[in-house]
């Protein structure tokens, strides 16, 4: 919606502004502006389209989850290092469906701004491990695989993994 820059100078004006409303003694006015602030903060740090699209692509929704990233124009200036991660981590999953050479890419780059879960990151290298397997690149996807099975502390890819595992066994 706004610039992250642009944040940042309404939730300072704001906080001003509620400094003002202290002094004059309209303290509830105050503390509202105050926690009026904080979304604005909040959403310096956490893109709200970006929020929108991993809402939908909760509900499996990828031509959603597109329809809210591509309302993010020049993602370089808009959004702060990790959320252009983010950002390229969900189209690095809306094109592994579509086109794997588009995903790869993707992928590569949201690692490389960094992503802020470890399970995002063994996904996306789980995915790029996917990728290098049916590419016919079997020592890179066994590395990524074994990165990604460093990363996944909750076990939560575990079956993915040895899945993928076994598949390379037969190749």
């Amino acid at each position: 919606m706004f610039h992250k820059n642009i944040k940042i100078v309404i939730a300072a004006l704001i906080v001003g502004y509620a400094g003002y409303q202290f002094v004059e003694g309209e303290i509830g006015n105050g503390i509202f502006l105050i926690l009026l602030s904080l979304v604005f903060i909040f959403l310096y740090f956490r893109n709200e389209f970006i929020l929108m699209a991993f809402l939908r692509m909760r509900k499996q929704d990828l031509e959603g989850t597109q329809k809210w990233l591509s309302k993010i124009k020049n993602p370089e200036a808009a959004l702060v290092k990790k959320q252009q991660g983010y950002y390229n981590y969900l189209h690095g999953i809306i094109y592994s469906q579509k086109n794997l050479t588009q995903a790869e890419k993707y992928f590569r780059k949201a690692l490389k701004l960094g992503l802020n879960m470890d399970y995002d990151v063994a996904m996306a290298k789980l995915s790029l491990a996917g990728i290098a397997m049916q590419k016919r690149r079997k020592r890179e996807a066994t590395t990524l695989l074994q990165e990604a099975k460093k990363l996944d502390k909750n076990n939560m890819l575990t079956e993915q993994i040895k899945m993928m595992q076994q598949q390379m066994k037969r190749i």
